[in-house]
């Protein structure tokens, strides 16, 4: 793997931090819930699978 595909996961890492950081999981702690899920599982949960996703692809389609 080229080193600009390690710089690609290693800031989807860095932003995997900053997202998942209580400041910003704060911003969706609430008491009024979306579809009967709390706002706090949807948001860590798509997080979580957006980052699957874009890992994923960085790994696939830069595998060299």
């Amino acid at each position: 793997m080229k080193k600009r595909h390690e710089q690609k996961l290693l800031l989807l890492s860095l932003f995997l931090f900053v997202v998942w950081n209580a400041p910003i999981l704060l911003l969706f702690d609430s008491s009024d819930p979306f579809l009967g899920i709390p706002k706090i599982y949807i948001f860590i949960f798509s997080v979580w699978i957006f980052s699957i996703a874009l890992s994923y692809i960085i790994t696939k389609r830069y595998n060299e």
